[in-house]
């Protein structure tokens, strides 16, 4: 049989994908991470489907339920949060599962920086301002960061930077970025992304952390740092310029 790695999409119960729904209601054992997943999800299980919490269990024991599953016959569906490419740590989860002979599938779903970008209501790429988007994190105690990957290194690409897992640590993550973008660089965190108690904050690298400590995220947060966030005077892109020649078949 076969376990399937679904994006949940970023907190939305609406927002999985269709495959990654009818993937769901086809699998007779659901592994979900229960801090982060909608449980509203879970009503798209079989009725007699066997579900697992994950919250509180490491990786071998994560990866018994996977195997255990496998071996009695069911497919598997082991539900991530946000779009299983990013941040979600189901590549130990994959190597356990090479090791073991058990095969799996990923089913994409909707990264958090999507919905936090919908919340903004911004593009993230923008003509003449703005082409690439770096997607990262800050170091942390218990995962350091690669060499090379450091704020300060990334920051001095001048590209929009979009950092997870990083509310608690707004104040380094600024310190690190003015010295690259400047005070006056608009900034934004979008807390809680898609769900009925998302927020959105829009700011500068001046304010932004002042705001971050007030309304007091911490986590489950998304920080956006880039002059395309406040983009207004940039050309129009060729993909719908009257100048681009459109050959009719």
């Amino acid at each position: 049989m076969t376990v399937y790695f679904i994006g949940a999409g970023p907190g939305a119960a609406d927002l999985i994908t269709v495959r990654g729904a009818r993937t769901l209601a086809s699998c007779g054992v659901c592994l979900y991470a229960g801090s982060l997943v909608p449980r509203e999800l879970l009503a798209d299980c079989p009725p007699d489907a066997r579900l697992i919490d994950t919250a509180q269990l490491d990786l071998d024991a994560i990866t018994a339920e996977l195997v255990r599953a496998h071996e009695e016959g069911h497919d598997v569906a082991r539900l991530h949060s946000g779009d299983p490419s990013v941040f979600s740590a189901v590549a130990e989860q994959m190597r356990r599962l090479d090791a073991a002979g058990v095969p799996y599938e990923v089913v994409p779903g909707v990264p958090a920086f999507a919905a936090a970008a919908a919340a903004l209501k911004r593009e993230l790429t923008v003509p003449t301002v703005g082409q690439t988007v770096i997607l990262t994190r800050v170091a942390q105690q218990a995962t350091p960061m690669p060499d090379g990957e450091d704020l300060a290194t990334l920051g001095r690409s001048g590209a929009l930077l979009v950092l997870h897992l990083g509310a608690r640590h707004v104040d380094r993550i600024v310190s690190e970025l003015l010295p690259h973008y400047g005070a006056d660089c608009p900034a934004a965190v979008v807390a809680m992304a898609s769900r009925p108690d998302e927020l959105v904050l829009r700011g500068t690298l001046e304010d932004i952390a002042a705001q971050v400590k007030e309304a007091r995220v911490t986590r489950t947060a998304v920080i956006l740092v880039g002059r395309v966030l406040a983009a207004s005077g940039f050309r129009d892109s060729h993909l719908y310029s009257a100048e681009r020649a459109r050959h009719v078949c």
